[in-house]
């Protein structure tokens, strides 16, 4: 399958792509941003394109997306007046605090990777590495020196792909009871060392 990878996507393909990460991450999500047409709308909302790499293919089809965070932004922001905008105060009250526990810290000089997904039609094809690649790419582009990112533990596929693109763990986090929230036990730490491109 021919594709490429460039940076950002088009206003009108932000519904495209909020799909896109809701199948992906709908899993670990629902409960806290659930319904799906919500969440859609909430996502679709918050997606910041300077911090997306979108794959296409030749028709210009989106067939997958990697999104990061560095201290200029993320790929999902959203303050308190967002999510309640999409929710309502009432439920915000309870859905931003657990939001706020699934939140990762920056380091200085670490291109945190803030979601990968492919779509249904274009796995097994490589784009997954692809995007990890084009991630790693935009890091030493930026002149930071690795990429960080979390795999939760009842997803062992991605981790043994991180693992064959350099990623190491580097520690792990157990979710304790918020695991029956958030549908896995824990998620580790990785990074992959880059050479910045100066």
């Amino acid at each position: 399958m021919d594709f490429t990878i460039t940076k950002g996507f088009l206003q009108q393909e932000r519904a495209e792509v909020a799909a896109l990460y809701w199948e992906a991450f709908a899993q670990k999500l629902h409960y806290v941003l659930g319904p799906r047409q919500k969440a859609l709308h909430f996502i679709a909302a918050q997606l910041q394109p300077d911090f997306a790499l979108v794959a296409r293919g030749a028709e210009g089809t989106i067939l997958g997306a990697a999104g990061f965070k560095t201290s200029k932004g993320a790929l999902i922001g959203g303050e308190l007046p967002d999510i309640a905008r999409t929710y309502g105060w009432l439920s915000t009250c309870w859905r931003a605090p657990l939001l706020m526990m699934v939140e990762r810290d920056l380091a200085d000089g670490v291109l945190l990777m803030d979601g990968i997904c492919v779509s249904a039609q274009a796995r097994g094809m490589g784009l997954g590495t692809a995007l990890l690649g084009a991630i790693k790419h935009e890091a030493a582009a930026q002149g930071l020196s690795a990429v960080r990112l979390d795999v939760i533990d009842s997803n062992p596929r991605a981790r043994a792909l991180y693992e064959r693109e350099g990623f190491e763990p580097i520690g792990q986090e157990n979710l304790g009871l918020l695991q029956h929230i958030f549908g896995f036990k824990s998620s580790t730490k990785m990074l992959c060392p880059i050479v910045p491109v100066l």
